[in-house]
């Protein structure tokens, strides 16, 4: 049932959550949204930074996993990052600011899964990149 919070389907806790929500998971894609708060520990200076955004990525990976796993009524799995690729930053968010994130599978094999995350602000693209997960069951 979507959407869903996101502190139930993480193993990232406050202060190191970096999504609210899940909106969409299926086999293929990942939706969610985030509102960036001034007591984010990855932010700095007013603006969220390049290395909060490649975590959003990946959480949103996460709640994927996540929601996929408790609608088996499975626990949650811890992932690991294995490669991140062609990063692009375009702009650092503002506190304030609601991003939507939306991740695309590009491959699965095995316990990997190939992702292709891109985070939107006002519906235009400010990040983007590919990462490599490892699921450890």
């Amino acid at each position: 049932m979507l959407p869903q919070s996101a502190a139930d389907l993480l193993p990232q806790k406050f202060p190191f959550q970096m999504i609210d929500t899940l909106l969409q998971s299926d086999e293929t894609i990942i939706k969610t949204s985030f509102t960036i708060k001034d007591d984010n520990v990855l932010v700095s200076n007013g603006t969220f930074t390049e290395g909060g955004l490649i975590e959003n990525i990946a959480q949103s990976a996460a709640a994927g996993t996540g929601y996929y796993y408790t609608s088996q009524d499975k626990k949650v799995p811890i992932g690991y990052i294995g490669a991140v690729k062609n990063v692009s930053i375009r702009q650092v968010p503002k506190v304030g600011s609601y991003l939507e994130t939306e991740l695309k599978t590009l491959h699965h094999i095995g316990n990997a899964n190939i992702v292709e995350g891109k985070i939107f602000l006002h519906k235009e693209l400010i990040a983007s990149c590919e990462l490599t997960i490892f699921v450890a069951d």
